[in-house]
């Protein structure tokens, strides 16, 4: 009798704590999805084409899907932070094709990867930019009033059947004050744009100084010297 009696009554209890600890694990979700916020950020800017004499290279570029379509996307960790998604791919791809067709006698979009099979445009030789690496910090993370962003470049150099030419790095910085903003936002697609324009003028001063590309821009020019008559 004992355990028939027992049975029921614990049977009875067993469905209700299953329910109270589905509505204590739905309850906490909520809270969690209440305390955080997701802020979107697509860096678009004017992007001004440098004012220089153009080198005398025809110049193939490729930006791979992941360039084009670049974004940064951090998590928040606790219900005060906020999850960001910072979106720069249009951005980069404006800047750089600004940048490269003032600087270049002849700037070609790739119609796809350098590569022995692959047809494309005739050109000396084609770059290749990727972001690899986006980091930011906005007040709340360092407590001092302004929004910063930093950009870590990768560059390929290679033949237009893919071989490489040159390869290497470059950063770039940006950052914007908040007494001139509205919103955390604003801050943040602003210092993209500041970071942008600093990666093109370092881009502008550094691109002749690469050991491997004032090489290859040396033996071009001898490429096209006609030989002395002897």
């Amino acid at each position: 009798m004992d355990s028939t009696t027992s049975g029921p009554e614990h049977n009875n209890r067993a469905p209700r704590r299953v329910h109270e600890a589905a509505r204590t694990a739905l309850l906490l979700c909520a809270l969690l999805v209440a305390g955080c916020t997701t802020k979107e950020v697509i860096v678009v800017g004017n992007f001004p084409a440098p004012l220089m004499e153009p080198l005398p290279v025809a110049l193939g570029v490729w930006y791979e899907p992941e360039f084009e379509t670049h974004e940064f996307f951090d998590e928040a960790k606790g219900r005060a932070d906020s999850t960001w998604i910072v979106k720069t791919g249009e951005a980069q791809v404006d800047m750089w094709s600004g940048l490269l067709n003032g600087m270049f006698l002849r700037v070609e979009r790739m119609d796809g990867k350098p590569a022995p099979e692959q047809m494309n445009p005739a050109v000396d030789a084609v770059l290749i930019p990727r972001v690899d690496e986006l980091q930011y910090t906005i007040p709340a993370h360092t407590n001092v009033k302004v929004y910063e962003i930093w950009l870590r470049y990768a560059f390929e150099l290679v033949t237009t059947s893919g071989e490489p030419i040159a390869e290497w790095t470059m950063t770039a910085y940006g950052k914007t004050p908040t007494a001139f903003l509205q919103s955390d936002e604003e801050a943040v697609r602003l210092a993209g744009v500041v970071a942008l324009r600093d990666a093109g003028a370092h881009f502008i001063t550094s691109f002749l100084t690469v050991p491997e590309v004032a090489q290859w821009m040396e033996e071009l020019e001898r490429s096209r010297t006609p030989t002395a008559a002897l």
